[in-house]
Formats: C-alpha cells, sequence, structure tokens
C-alpha cells in the first residue's frame, strides 16, 4: 500500500537507479556487494521497524523478496530514518538490523543475509520494497526503489 509522503532515495550518489554500482554484486561473481544506504521519510504514525525486501524483478523465483527481506528498527515516534548500508553474503548484521526473510538461493549461489545482484551482468532489474511496519508486523506504508541493471 502506497501512502503519500511515504518515500525512499539512496544516500549514496553511486546509486543512481539505472545500473548497480561497480563491484555491488554477489561473491560468486567477484563482487562485495551491500544494501544501498536509504533516507526514508513520512514515515507513518506507528511504525517500529522498515523492512526492505530485495527483488530480482527479471527472475521471477528471485522476485518478491527472493533476495532477502531485512529489518532495520526505527525509534519510536520517528518520521524520518536513514538506512546504513549492509554487506552482503553474511550472517554478521550491524546493531538495529535482523534478517526477517532469508533469500531463496541454493546451489552454488547459497550465501547468508541479504544476496546481491548475481545475474552475470544479463542485464536483470533489481529493486527494493521499502516497507514500513508496526510492532505487530502489519504493513502501514510500502514503495518501491529500483536499485537498476546488472
Amino acid at each position: 500500500m502506497a501512502q503519500d509522503g511515504f518515500n525512499a532515495s539512496f544516500a549514496d550518489p553511486a546509486w543512481d537507479g539505472v545500473t548497480v554500482p561497480a563491484g555491488q554484486h554477489c561473491p560468486l561473481q567477484g563482487g562485495a556487494g551491500a544494501t544501498p544506504p536509504l533516507d526514508v521519510s513520512g514515515l507513518p504514525e506507528g511504525t517500529s521497524q522498515i523492512n526492505l525486501s530485495f527483488n530480482d524483478e527479471t527472475y521471477e523465483p528471485m522476485n518478491n523478496g527472493g533476495h532477502g527481506v531485512l529489518g532495520f528498527a526505527v525509534e519510536a515516534g520517528a518520521t524520518s530514518a536513514s538506512l546504513p548500508a549492509v554487506p552482503g553474503a553474511t550472517e554478521d548484521l550491524p546493531e538495529g538490523v535482523t534478517l526477517v526473510t532469508a533469500n531463496k538461493t541454493s546451489g552454488g549461489f547459497l550465501t547468508p543475509g541479504y544476496m546481491p545482484p548475481c545475474s552475470g551482468g544479463a542485464g536483470n532489474t533489481y529493486s527494493v520494497d521499502v516497507i514500513a511496519v508496526d510492532n505487530a508486523g502489519a504493513e502501514l506504508a510500502t514503495t518501491r526503489v529500483t536499485l537498476g541493471t546488472y
């Protein structure tokens, strides 16, 4: 559900929404990818966490959170939040960040935590759904940010 005023944008100019920045792909293909840092504004009242659901829109099995879902704790009453970059392919997450849903990788692609783009440069489109949730886990608002192609 979209909500007027709920917005997310890149906090690092290397991320332009057109092309995934160099090196921000999976370790299997020589990268050391991390989530893009995001600035989120217009948080609805009652938001306790922001979930980032990472997608490969081109490859259906990895769409709808296929690259993992991370949760970022939000201070009570906050109307905005700055979400830091989180390294991919690791279970070692920063304080205040949790793994909500593991990525859907398997075989040689299997990795813990967030799975950075891993299409081998085939031109797949990657995105993140930014979801404000309350203490009960109910979705309050959502918006999508295109990460770019890789």
